[in-house]
């Protein structure tokens, strides 16, 4: 892995361009195993790895119109804490493994790049709509910029979206502007607990609730009862009057349907939530070898995939207002066809199946080959005619 000085990067990558070396873009390096391996060039082991780790600046953090721009190395835990001190925040939810506080939560341009989202998608969308301007280097060297730093932005084509969730296939991010939200002033929420076709209900019932959910999020524990499943609820407001109403609203309504419930609200409530990024997982699973997954399925069928006991032996959390989510579980808990037969369950209910990682030496694809794969193709050849960026780690292709 090279750590170039900035001023030296641009020059370096034309380099490569011009010696058509393949090489892969990242930040902290911090999972750079997660998704399909990445080949590496001709006469070598491994794949080249450039990395934006001496890119960790704040450039400007516009506090009155809720915008920021850092470089794309900088790490997330640091960047949070910045926006703390002003009260705000980026309302994004820390990639698995981060740790309790974020401390291994990789950087700024490697959450965008993966462009995976959790369960604070449900107020605040995922991070590509957040992305409000970005800057690149191209395969072959040229800088490039797209979007702005203003919320209301229509200059120049969308490239933002492209690269988010690109995985270093299509360009080297070297800056972003974000947008920032206030910290939340009051929040608490709810742990409910039952029958999954309860919970499906109660589901329907938060999300169509006067006060938006800030969260609401199906959790899946191997250790409950079959048929049983946990619904975590989080709100947000002004005011604490409003929260401990709607509360009492869902609380009413989860007794008539016969669920348990607990108020869960501060060192409580952000407990729940570290368990769902792995944050003790991650630690005990560390030196095991572990199936780390990304599930997606239509969010009126995820009901479907906790009933039929597709997700046993699985611990996670999946988005219930948008059905996307992550599980994972240690390898002798999940047999290889197992995981296969649920990739084919979750796109028979609308959705798919993503391998983060896998134990070894199992080598089932990361992901397979999505309707507009001919699209993505011919995107990539625009960027990278040389296919150098990422080799073999296309989302949308099915790895060779």
């Amino acid at each position: 892995m090279i750590c170039p000085e900035p001023s030296a990067l641009q020059e370096l990558v034309r380099e490569l361009h011009q010696q058509a070396r393949p090489w892969l873009p990242a930040g902290s390096a911090s999972r750079l195993g997660w998704g399909p391996p990445v080949q590496a060039g001709a006469g070598e082991n491994e794949a080249l790895v450039i990395s934006t780790s001496r890119l960790n600046r704040v450039v400007e953090h516009c506090a009155g119109d809720f915008t920021v721009t850092v470089e794309a190395g900088l790490p997330l835990q640091q960047l949070q804490a910045e926006l703390a001190d002003a009260q705000q925040w980026l309302a994004i939810d820390w990639p698995w493994g981060s740790g309790p506080r974020g401390e291994a939560g990789g950087t700024v341009g490697g959450l965008v790049a993966r462009g995976l989202s959790g369960g604070l998608r449900q107020r605040y969308l995922g991070i590509r709509d957040q992305l409000i301007g970005v800057s690149l280097i191209r395969a072959d060297g040229t800088p490039a910029k797209a979007g702005g730093q203003v919320v209301k932005n229509v200059a120049g084509y969308d490239l933002m979206r492209l690269l988010a969730g690109s995985w270093g296939s299509l360009g080297l991010i070297t800056s972003l502007t974000l947008r920032t939200y206030p910290l939340p002033p009051q929040r608490a929420g709810l742990w409910i607990r039952g029958s999954v076709v309860a919970l499906e209900r109660m589901r329907q019932v938060c999300l169509a609730a006067a006060l938006l959910p800030q969260r609401l999020d199906w959790r899946l524990q191997p250790e409950e009862e079959s048929g049983q499943a946990a619904l975590l609820l989080a709100l947000v407001s002004v005011s604490r009057a409003a929260i401990d109403a709607q509360l009492q609203e869902h609380q009413q309504r989860a007794a008539e349907l016969g669920l348990d419930v607990d108020v869960v609200s501060g060192d409580a409530l952000q407990a729940l939530e570290a368990e769902a990024r792995g944050a003790s997982s991650h630690n005990r699973l560390a030196s095991e070898q572990r199936w780390l997954l990304q599930l997606g399925v239509l969010p009126a069928q995820m009901q479907q995939l906790l009933r039929d006991g597709d997700c046993q032996g699985l611990q996670g959390t999946l988005a219930a207002g948008a059905g996307l989510g992550l599980a994972w579980a240690a390898a002798e808990a999940l047999p290889a066809h197992r995981v296969e037969r649920l990739r084919r369950r979750c796109r028979e209910l609308g959705g798919d199946l993503t391998v983060l990682e896998q134990p070894q030496p199992h080598a089932l694809p990361a992901w397979g080959d999505a309707p507009a794969r001919a699209v993505i193709e011919a995107i990539k050849r625009e960027f990278d005619p040389l296919q150098q960026l990422a080799r073999g780690r296309l989302p949308g292709v099915a790895p060779p």
